[in-house]
């Protein structure tokens, strides 16, 4: 039932005719009772940022870190509308209060689509007594809000994290514009735990560093990006340790999953760099690789193209010494001391005709590491993106 898997909360979905055809459109994750509760969350670096973010973090001050519920909309991100927008996001959120019983700041909302589409206030108004109205905790329901969010995703992105005494469930959709730097994302996640909004905001900041911020699709941050944390304080108190262990694990399975899920993609890379001088150094180099379209369009083409990787790595601003550099593609070490090295043809090429395989580069420099996953740049990718804001 991944984000209905922990106690206390519920979930729909509905059509409200921002998608064509009747597609699912709107979904809504709260508590059982409607009962504001702790919640954490990481929004978008953007300056851009969507009014849904604007909203949301208002909200989140205002109520001193409580939400009911977030109500999630995709086919319009509502991001460059202006004053409109942000009359429509807050809209979304008075109308669900008073349906909900609470305060307009105890709902958060959530957009994603098209940039520079205003979001239809009259439709949401409409919809919003079915998406209220059809609240209910079976899987039934988790499945249509996870459906209900997605736009270019191929699948639905679901996840649920059994730890000692407590449970970390979520959804999430994602298939490009992803290179989060918090956190088009949307992630929402929910734990049975009780918990303080300070102590969500301190877990969800590290699994977001150790996840969606350690991915990357095609380099761009999103106006709408969002991760948000409910917890519903009908189960224990938790170890924060044990909180940011469960709820990283969670983050980390989603980002995989739209990393797997990339417009266009055909493989799963995940670089690491090892032997920086220091974990900055090794993050920038990582971030570097990941991002490249020559080495991206060099995996699609299963090619070895072990020298655009040493150029990024030449070419990241950090410390780079030539004759200490090597580049592995899985077991295969392809480049030693900045050079070509003798290999295994045919073992490299059952690893590069994988649709998960792992990029080594050892700088050789010192102790510092770090590690990201991206995917290969298609033809698909291009096409999917031409007509697009």
């Amino acid at each position: 039932m991944t984000v209905l898997a922990p106690r206390g909360f519920v979930a729909s979905a509905t059509a409200a005719g921002i998608k064509p055809d009747g597609q699912l459109d709107l979904a809504l994750v709260a508590t059982e009772d409607a009962r504001p509760v702790p919640v954490g969350a990481a929004f978008t670096s953007n300056l851009l940022a969507a009014a849904p973010v604007q909203v949301c973090r208002a909200h989140l001050t205002a109520s001193g870190g409580l939400s009911a519920g977030i109500v999630l909309n995709s086919g319009c991100a509502n991001a460059a509308t202006g004053s409109e927008g942000r009359r429509a996001a807050e809209l979304t959120c008075e109308l669900a209060a008073r349906a909900l019983g609470v305060r307009p700041e105890h709902v958060l909302v959530c957009s994603t689509g098209t940039i520079g589409t205003r979001l239809d206030g009259d439709r949401i108004e409409a919809a919003l007594p079915s998406l209220i109205g059809g609240r209910g905790s079976t899987p039934d329901h988790a499945a249509a809000a996870a459906r209900a969010i997605l736009t270019t995703d191929t699948r639905t992105k679901e996840v649920v994290v059994e730890a000692d005494g407590f449970v970390v469930g979520g959804m999430a959709k994602g298939a490009a514009m992803l290179s989060p730097n918090m956190a088009t994302m949307l992630a929402v996640l929910t734990s049975d735990v009780s918990s303080s909004s300070q102590a969500l905001h301190t877990v969800v900041s590290s699994a977001v560093r150790h996840s969606f911020n350690e991915m990357t699709v095609d380099g761009c941050t999103s106006t709408n990006d969002s991760v948000i944390v409910m917890a519903s304080g009908v189960g224990p108190e938790v170890q924060e340790e044990a909180l940011a262990e469960a709820l990283t694990a969670a983050c980390a399975d989603l980002a995989l999953q739209m990393v797997a899920d990339a417009e266009g993609g055909t493989k799963v890379v995940r670089i690491r760099v090892v032997g920086a001088c220091d974990g900055g150094s090794a993050r920038r180099a990582v971030r570097r690789v990941a991002e490249s379209q020559l080495v991206k369009a060099s995996w699609f083409g299963e090619d070895a193209n072990w020298g655009r990787v040493l150029s990024e790595l030449g070419s990241a601003g950090t410390p780079f010494d030539p004759d200490r550099v090597s580049v592995a593609y899985g077991p295969v070490t392809v480049c030693r001391d900045g050079v070509a090295v003798d290999h295994d043809e045919e073992a490299l090429r059952k690893v590069l005709g994988s649709k998960q395989f792992e990029v080594i580069c050892d700088l050789g420099l010192g102790g510092g590491s770090a590690t990201m996953i991206s995917a290969d740049l298609t033809p698909a990718y291009v096409e999917l993106n031409m007509g697009r804001s």
